[in-house]
């Protein structure tokens, strides 16, 4: 059986480099990566994961999957080491991948009732309202929304950021499904960009922060990194851009009250969750949670403001007999926090769960370590690290951080930063590696397609290794920095 275990390694560094985890997970006394319950388990969640990744044709939820194969593999795991009478251990193990779950799971889920909040307010309706109403050329537009997502990235997540630019190419683009299909190409390659350099961009930048690995500043130096991984690509696909405007559409979107305040409420969250964790040393989800109170609070003197006018406008009415203008204002909804929390990404968050739930679980067994081995002891961590970033084209960055997350492998400050960057931006290089790209695929069904993408991943290609080699001369003083 021990001669399998190079077997096993070489299969892992391909499958769980895409497998996610929580960082600093325990490792159990009982090595179960060659028993039947530890082969069981890996084959339970590559099952899994094959589901997850045929979501669009199967029309299944990708949370569904990852439930249940956690629910198996902790139940295995359970019932070894319970009958070996070390049930303390698999239990304890299991909170500990739970507790860093939960942290993540809140700071996010106060980032998406924040976005819930801002779209509510019709800011997002509004910035594309405007961008339609300019009359900017093909050409221009390529530009502007590739611009935006990169910029908008960092602070709304990658995946808000491309959905809104491509309501925006959609809007302006009708009957081109050729620019349309660029332009989403754009868009999904400079959200991932723009997200690479901020802990906010992405769920992956997010974790590694949280880690306490790179702190907040720190990302920063990866902006030009990101830049030209954005820009490279661009300039070569802008050449294929027709120069003709689209046709004029009226579309005029006006800010609800308070959506600026919401804005400057969602920046001092940000800053209360940076202060947490660099000057007081305590997690940023307490930061985080705070900053849901702030929006709290605010929906509070919101819906209070909004029940006078109302009253004071259904009493005009009902004197006036204007009964239209009372089925219209009996519509009016308050703002309501709890109904922004309701509209967060569940699966998103469930499917979180189930993945980090799931390695942990084959972390327990042993196989994390195994995967640590091969990749980082016998290849050099930069190697690596530009590989991890490519194979999450196929399987997704979230997983492939988790993992790199709870090996723990002996790598410089600048390797920390070059996964940080690959894990980000290279699923960039197929439309399904990213969230952003398999939710335009959804939204611009018909124009932006998985052969679509394919088509100028050379290009985007070019873009990759420019970032990367951009990182290692810029920043190779961080690749001398351990610890």
């Amino acid at each position: 059986m021990p001669r399998l275990r190079p077997l096993f390694a070489a299969l892992f560094a391909l499958l769980l480099s895409a497998v996610s985890f929580p960082a600093f997970a325990a490792v159990g006394d009982i090595d179960l990566t060659t028993s039947t319950v530890g082969i069981t388990a890996l084959v339970v969640f590559t099952l899994a994961y094959m589901l997850v990744m045929s979501e669009e044709k199967l029309h299944l939820r990708k949370s569904k999957p990852v439930l249940v194969a956690a629910g198996i593999i902790w139940a295995m795991i359970g019932a070894v080491y319970v009958g070996a009478g070390m049930s303390d251990q698999s239990e304890a193990a299991f909170r500990h991948t739970l507790l860093e779950f939960s942290e993540l799971m809140l700071f996010l889920l106060v980032a998406m009732t924040y976005i819930n909040a801002l779209e509510e307010r019709n800011v997002f309706d509004a910035l594309r309202s405007w961008l339609v109403r300019k009359g900017f050329s093909f050409r221009s537009l390529f530009w502007i929304t590739g611009i935006l997502s990169f910029l908008i990235s960092p602070i709304a997540d990658n995946l808000t950021t491309a959905l809104l630019m491509c309501a925006v190419v959609m809007k302006v683009g009708e009957g081109h499904s050729r620019f349309i299909n660029l332009a989403c190409v754009n868009i999904v390659v400079a959200a991932n960009a723009g997200g690479a350099f901020s802990p906010f961009g992405d769920i992956t930048t997010l974790m590694v922060w949280q880690a306490g690995i790179v702190k907040f500043q720190e990302f920063f130096i990866l902006f030009l990194p990101s830049l030209a991984n954005f820009l490279i690509p661009a300039v070569v696909m802008s050449l294929f851009v027709e120069h003709n405007k689209p046709n004029a559409v009226d579309d005029h979107v006006e800010l609800k009250k308070g959506a600026l305040r919401i804005l400057a409420l969602f920046l001092l969250t940000v800053a209360t969750a940076v202060a947490a964790h660099t000057l007081l040393h305590l997690p940023p989800v307490l930061g985080m949670m705070t900053g849901l109170g702030y929006l709290q609070f605010f929906g509070f003197y919101l819906r209070m403001k909004q029940k006078k006018q109302l009253t004071k406008q259904i009493s005009k009415a009902e004197e006036k007999g204007d009964e239209e203008a009372l089925r219209r204002l009996g519509s009016v909804v308050p703002f309501d926090v709890f109904n922004r929390i309701a509209r967060a990404e569940w699966d998103t968050l469930l499917f979180f769960y189930g993945v980090v739930m799931c390695v942990g679980g084959l972390g327990f067994m042993g196989y994390l370590g195994l995967m640590s081995e091969t990749l980082y002891e016998q290849w050099n961590p930069v190697y690596a690290n530009i590989s991890l970033g490519v194979i999450s084209a196929v399987v997704d960055n979230i997983p492939v951080m988790f993992a790199v997350l709870t090996m723990q492998p002996e790598m410089s400050h600048g390797d920390w930063l070059l996964i940080t960057l690959t894990a980000g931006t290279g699923g960039s290089l197929l439309s399904i590696g990213s969230a952003a790209g398999v939710a335009l695929m959804g939204q611009a069904r018909g124009h932006y397609t998985f052969m679509g993408h394919l088509r100028w991943a050379p290009v985007i290609a070019l873009g990759y290794v420019a970032g990367v080699l951009l990182h290692l001369w810029l920043n190779a003083d961080s690749f001398l920095i351990f610890g």
